[in-house]
């Protein structure tokens, strides 16, 4: 079963195979992905063992959602041993984000 993610916005857009998920995931993104990826393919009869690939969106977008996605991505496909896609379908061992700017970080206050 191929798993397909994008959380480069607020929605964020599930795929297993041929069957589309979006949710409005806003700032529950870290608490509950794995459990939403899960409960998903729990609906499909599957586990996570039925995963054989893994294809992510990895940008540009949001900086947060983004490096949330990729840290889920990149542990799930090395803990099944499958291989992992960026949304070019090139493989990747490990993926990182693309933001597609550069990281606006401010000056400390003290």
């Amino acid at each position: 079963m191929k798993l397909y993610l994008d959380t480069s916005d607020r929605t964020t857009i599930m795929r297993l195979d041929d069957k589309e998920y979006v949710w409005e995931s806003g700032r529950d993104l870290a608490r509950d992905l794995l459990k939403y990826i899960h409960d998903k393919l729990e609906e499909n009869n599957a586990d996570w063992k039925d995963l054989t690939e893994i294809h992510f969106f990895s940008g540009p977008g949001s900086f947060t959602g983004l490096r949330i996605g990729a840290c889920v991505v990149n542990a799930l496909a090395e803990q099944l041993n499958i291989p992992l896609f960026d949304q070019n379908d090139e493989k990747h061992k490990v993926i990182m984000p693309n933001y597609g700017r550069e990281a606006n970080v401010s000056k400390p206050k003290k």
